[in-house]
């Protein structure tokens, strides 16, 4: 590197407005003659529109919330015997196409015949698909989206 090719930035202090004429913002400190923000604790609050009806005020206000709660995929018994392995679980059914992602929470409900005997690991099923899968000889076990065996509770 060679003295002539270093580039040099400019260094600028900072302004300290309201110091006089010399410091270059000086008297109203570029604030302005009069008015609300030529004050100490002038100013408005963010939307305020010089009294005007604020847009967010005139907007219409809908009913309700959104809610963000992850919605459970749903998947028919009739559905299981699409799955080849004899353990389905989120990873299984992501396979067969039945559910978007593996990460995802699945409930079992009833809707068609369960002919193979299936080892259901998934986070719900309902009362009735619980038994279609118990008379079909398989079984089923609560777990969490993470695939850990979910506590017991009281049925």
């Amino acid at each position: 590197m060679k003295y002539n090719e270093l580039t040099l930035h400019k260094q600028t202090k900072a302004t300290r407005p309201g110091r006089g004429i010399s410091a270059g913002r000086g008297k109203t400190a570029g604030r302005g003659t009069k008015g609300q923000g030529s004050r100490k604790s002038g100013g408005v609050r963010p939307g305020f529109e010089g009294g005007q009806m604020p847009l967010y005020m005139k907007l219409p206000k809908l009913r309700g919330f959104k809610s963000h709660r992850r919605q459970s995929e749903i998947v028919y018994t009739g559905q299981l015997d699409q799955v080849k392995k004899a353990t389905v679980d989120t990873a299984s059914l992501t396979e067969a196409g039945l559910i978007s992602s593996p990460y995802v929470s699945v409930k079992v409900l009833l809707k068609g015949e369960i002919s193979a005997k299936k080892d259901v690991k998934l986070q719900s099923a309902s009362q009735a698909a619980k038994a279609a899968i118990s008379k079909a000889g398989g079984n089923f076990t609560r777990v969490d989206r993470l695939g850990r065996t979910a506590k017991k509770t009281e049925e």
